[in-house]
């Protein structure tokens, strides 16, 4: 069962229109759980966007949105089931097979006992605690509690096919002079705290995981920057040493440190095992060039050895194109992008049509616990999605944007183009706290 400690801990949103029996409900709760009431589906779903609340309590039949409804919005805004009870005067079986249909854990019938109501809410809570743990245990790494191998490359799969970010290759470097000098134990401290380091280094909505033995991987969404894998790069090296000396003494002089191999996704495709290939590349580059730093993926960065086989045209346009091609505007890196732009402004005069570049600035509207750089993030998918592939994107700090709209005409295409962003935009979270503003201009020479 649950502890008195974790029951305190506990969240739970109680929906229902009737005021007296809302009241009346969280007076039962309220001295064991953290509550929050609503008074319609509406308010519910506000509320359990800022609290995430651990189970819902809901009245089933209510004026507008009901408690069926209710469930399913959050479920299909979520991607997951959400641990809901339901308060009924309704005896129909029905009402009741309908409820379990939707992924309903359990009904209460009204009027109900103080103590029949919170039994019946610690089973669910305890319930869902159990589940929780069973899925942990299958997915995670037992001495880091980072995804294990196999759960790292589904998550990976997955996310790759869809966002915009850095997949990275970590390997721990001289790991194996930890274990031939000191032991495993000491060994699986240093592995412990490197794990913890990771963490640190990104964001908790990002993917981390061991691959095995000193190998770890993570992608973080939205980077597509050198400047932040590079900042990233200093501190996990920094950490590390730190975390090894307070570990072995002030003179240990193990050369440990981390080495990352990275691939920007989709500039560099979006299947995850040619990426995966791509930053390992990127990381044996760093390997044969001291180590304990990082590598960037090019597609012309191949080795640089000597042949007597030389490319014909056919193998040189493989090589030189472009990998995992998808529909949207093309996402590059600042310096890419400038060198793009550079280029079209050298031969604009050589097109019929023009380029038009365009910046937008994302502006706080409203304020709030969003943060800037998850709307940094939705918005430059939104402006990925929405233009063409013959455009190009990049960011520019954590709120501006360039995009370079190719082979157009002015005015009317970059107001339509504007206006599919906005629209596009209105339909994401981030909306409800930043606005963005726009200016434009036709390319010269």
């Amino acid at each position: 069962m649950l502890t008195l400690g974790e029951i305190f801990m506990k969240k739970i949103l109680i929906v229902d229109d009737m005021i007296v029996s809302l009241m009346m409900t969280e007076n039962m709760l309220a001295d064991h759980y953290k509550t929050f009431c609503a008074s319609s589906g509406e308010e519910a779903m506000k509320i359990y966007r800022q609290e995430l609340p651990d189970m819902v309590l809901s009245d089933l039949r209510m004026p507008g949105m009901s408690g069926y409804e209710l469930q399913i919005q959050l479920q299909e805004e979520y991607h997951e089931i959400i641990p809901f009870m339901f308060m009924t005067a309704d005896h129909n079986e029905e009402t009741e097979s309908k409820g379990f249909d939707n992924g309903a854990m359990d009904f209460i019938r009204k009027p109900f006992r103080p103590d029949v109501l919170l039994r019946r809410v610690a089973n669910i809570l305890q319930t869902v605690e159990q589940i929780k743990g069973l899925k942990k245990n299958a997915s995670t790494d037992q001495l880091t509690g980072l995804l294990n191998k196999v759960s790292s490359q589904i998550e990976l799969s997955k996310i790759c096919k869809k966002s915009i970010g850095a997949l990275m290759m970590i390997d721990l470097d001289s790991f194996k002079l930890v274990n031939d000098i000191h032991g495993h134990a000491m060994g699986d401290q240093i592995l412990v705290n490197f794990a913890d380091i990771l963490r640190s280094a990104v964001r908790p909505t990002d993917i981390l995981g061991r691959m095995g033995g000193d190998e770890f991987v993570a992608f973080c969404q939205g980077i597509h920057d050198e400047q932040s894998i590079a900042a990233k790069s200093k501190f996990i090296n920094e950490r590390i040493v730190e975390a090894a000396k307070r570990l072995m003494g002030e003179d240990m002089n193990i050369p440990l440190g981390a080495s990352i191999g990275c691939t920007f996704v989709p500039m560099s495709g979006t299947d995850f095992a040619e990426l995966y290939q791509k930053a390992d590349k990127a990381l044996y580059g760093v390997k044969q060039n001291g180590k304990h730093g990082y590598g960037i993926f090019s597609e012309g960065d191949e080795e640089n050895k000597e042949s007597t086989e030389l490319a014909n045209i056919e193998q040189v346009e493989m090589i030189l194109d472009e990998r995992g091609v998808d529909n949207g505007a093309f996402v590059l890196p600042f310096e890419s992008f400038r060198t793009v732009y550079r280029f079209l402004k050298r031969t604009r005069g050589t097109y019929s049509k023009t380029t038009c570049l365009l910046v937008f600035s994302l502006v706080r509207h409203k304020e709030g616990e969003a943060n800037l750089k998850d709307a940094a993030e939705q918005f430059i998918s939104v402006l990925h999605s929405t233009l063409r592939r013959g455009d190009a994107v990049a960011q520019n700090g954590n709120n501006q944007f360039f995009v370079l709209l190719t082979n157009t005409d002015a005015y009317y295409n970059v107001n339509r183009a504007i206006q599919r962003v906005s629209d596009a935009w209105d339909k994401m979270e981030g909306c409800r706290y930043f606005t963005f503003n726009q200016e434009w201009k036709v390319l010269d020479s």
